[in-house]
């Protein structure tokens, strides 16, 4: 669906609004790619799934997914955290739960919030979206 005007300007007023916003993230993510950063909007996505997961087994599965993915020093698409935060994963992955990454995910939220998310203010990408969706709307 495509986004109001009202939303679409509601995201510079709130990361949070942005956020909790399919079309916002998903414009967040196209704006994070250009910066070489996408891998901190898929972390926390794939962070937010794993919270609604009840299955003990899935879980497991999801977590180690995560883990290799985005934790491992080994991954392409590591994501940047603090030696505390790694630490505190690599004890909860003996026994993962579906907040195992919160310390993780809010340390990366935080870093988009501070870091990328005025930059995304300042983008092509999101002023053209504004210009497009106040333009489409003054001339419904």
């Amino acid at each position: 669906a495509k986004p109001t005007p009202e939303e679409v300007q509601g995201w510079a007023q709130s990361f949070d609004k942005l956020m909790k916003s399919p079309a916002g993230r998903n414009v967040f993510r196209e704006f994070l790619r250009t910066e070489y950063s996408e891998e901190n909007m898929l972390f926390w996505l794939a962070c937010e799934e794993l919270k609604t997961e009840c299955n003990k087994h899935t879980i497991d599965e999801k977590a180690r997914m995560i883990y290799e993915d985005y934790i491992s020093i080994l991954s392409p698409k590591e994501v940047s955290l603090d030696s505390r935060v790694r630490e505190v994963i690599n004890r909860k992955m003996q026994e993962p739960s579906s907040h195992t990454f919160d310390d993780a995910q809010l340390q990366i939220y935080t870093l988009m919030h501070r870091d990328s998310y005025p930059r995304f203010l300042n983008s092509a990408i999101y002023k053209s979206l504004l210009q497009t969706v106040s333009h489409s709307s003054s001339e419904s």
